[in-house]
């Protein structure tokens, strides 16, 4: 049986390799910028990992590990050329995606009472957990923004769209994990 490495080597002078195959430095902001969704997936990953332990929460834990695969799509989209996306068919973010997110946040939302005020992140663990996915969220969304409008290429169909929910979507999540756990929100004050 042939041995499959890990490690390759390809990547030791500093570079590595798009879907297309061209090679290109582990420091461009493309890669800096499917880095972030790669941190920002393996964080949804601890949180349905942390949803495990609690029965109740088996269809939010399912619903993540959708949003999991739509950011796995999104990352081997950005991981390609926009020019390049059509020849190796690559799964996109579709509409559904983001009414499902929609969705979930008005189901939430329901249950839960109206903002008055900001809150202070944190709460119940998973719900802290949560706020960082949120954070994380921005993050790669920002860089997502600074990469159409400074390298000027074209972002995948959906995938902003997609990102503005999906920060939205945490928000609420983190809220509703609080209220089920009956943890009381912290206002933020001004000291």
């Amino acid at each position: 049986m042939k041995k499959s490495n890990i490690y390759t080597r390809t990547g030791d002078k500093g570079e590595t390799g798009l879907v297309s195959g061209t090679r290109t430095l582990k420091s461009d902001s493309r890669i800096d910028m499917y880095g972030d969704l790669d941190e920002l997936n393996s964080r949804v990953g601890a949180v349905v990992s942390l949803m495990s332990e609690h029965v109740d929460m088996s269809e939010i834990k399912k619903h993540l590990e959708e949003v999991q695969c739509s950011l796995f799509d999104l990352g081997s989209n950005l991981a390609c050329e926009a020019d390049k996306r059509d020849e190796w068919k690559l799964p996109q973010i579709s509409k559904n995606a983001v009414a499902l997110l929609e969705d979930k946040i008005d189901e939430m939302e329901s249950e839960l009472n109206p903002l008055k005020t900001f809150i202070l992140p944190g709460g119940h663990f998973i719900a802290s957990q949560i706020h960082l996915c949120r954070t994380c969220s921005r993050s790669v969304e920002r860089k997502m923004v600074d990469f159409m409008t400074t390298r000027n290429e074209p972002l995948p169909e959906n995938s902003l769209i997609f990102m503005n929910r999906l920060s939205d979507y945490f928000f609420v999540l983190a809220r509703w994990v609080n209220k089920h756990f009956e943890i009381n929100e912290t206002p933020w004050k001004r000291v």
